[in-house]
């Protein structure tokens, strides 16, 4: 298939078009596999999302700096692009859905200990599988609250009202 113009003319962001994605969902499967491996690993998934975050920001503030590279205001535009970029990203990426991913499967690991009489081994999978099942429905939701509320502040402070992009 042929792209088309609207296509061709677009670039492939390697942080939000590819398989590079993933990683900032690390952290996220890292507290659904919370009940079952080491703390460290965890935390491991942190540094791998935290660390696409600031990727995808700087990459951001490359970009801002190219598209603004003659005009006045250039370094206000490409801070304003990194920033966006990682406040967005943590936020989206990594803090909410890290602390819904961790509650949710804390109260089932607690309603399953409470109101069967599943193994441990038995109710932490369940776990694991409830909160990796939750996932998905739970990005857009964040991704819009993130939107809204970075709409309703840090983006009136640089005077766009708009994604950088």
């Amino acid at each position: 298939m042929e792209p088309t113009d609207e296509t061709a003319s677009k670039a492939v962001d390697i942080y939000r078009d590819t398989w590079v994605r993933f990683l900032g969902y690390a952290n996220e499967v890292g507290e659904a596999f919370r009940p079952l491996v080491p703390v460290s690993l965890v935390r491991g998934s942190y540094a791998v999302a935290t660390a696409y975050v600031t990727a995808d920001a700087v990459d951001k503030g490359k970009k801002a700096a190219a598209a603004h590279a003659d005009e006045p205001g250039q370094t206000t535009r490409v801070a304003a692009a990194v920033a966006d970029t990682f406040v967005w990203q943590a936020l989206a990426s990594i803090v909410v859905p890290g602390f819904t991913i961790n509650r949710v499967c804390a109260v089932t690991l607690h309603l399953l200990g409470r109101s069967t009489r599943l193994p441990l081994p038995v109710r932490k999978w369940t776990t694991t599988a409830v909160g990796l099942s939750i996932i998905p429905f739970i990005i857009t939701p964040i991704d819009r609250s993130v939107d809204y509320l970075l709409d309703s502040s840090l983006r009136k402070v640089y005077g766009h009202g708009e994604k950088q992009e």
